[in-house]
């Protein structure tokens, strides 16, 4: 039960590092340049929806690789 707990908290932590390094990739293109002040903040809501889009598939990603790294001990043993 406790490894299900730690890899619970490893879940949500890993997705809310994704989505902010996700929010913080977007905002570095500086696309807001290129839109007219009066959809601002249509284009803050949809960079917020594209990061958090974005950063769950990312961490999706990655804690699916360090799941089958972690199985692939099943390949070797007996």
């Amino acid at each position: 039960m406790k490894w299900m707990g730690f890899q619970a908290f490893l879940t949500i932590v890993s997705h809310f590092v994704f989505i902010g390094f996700a929010f913080s990739a977007l905002q570095a293109l500086r696309l807001d340049r290129y839109i007219v002040p009066e959809r601002q903040g249509k284009y803050k809501l949809v960079l917020v929806l594209v990061s958090v889009a974005l950063g769950f598939l990312c961490s999706e990603f990655f804690l699916s690789f360090i799941d089958n790294i972690r199985n692939l001990s099943y390949l070797f043993s007996k």
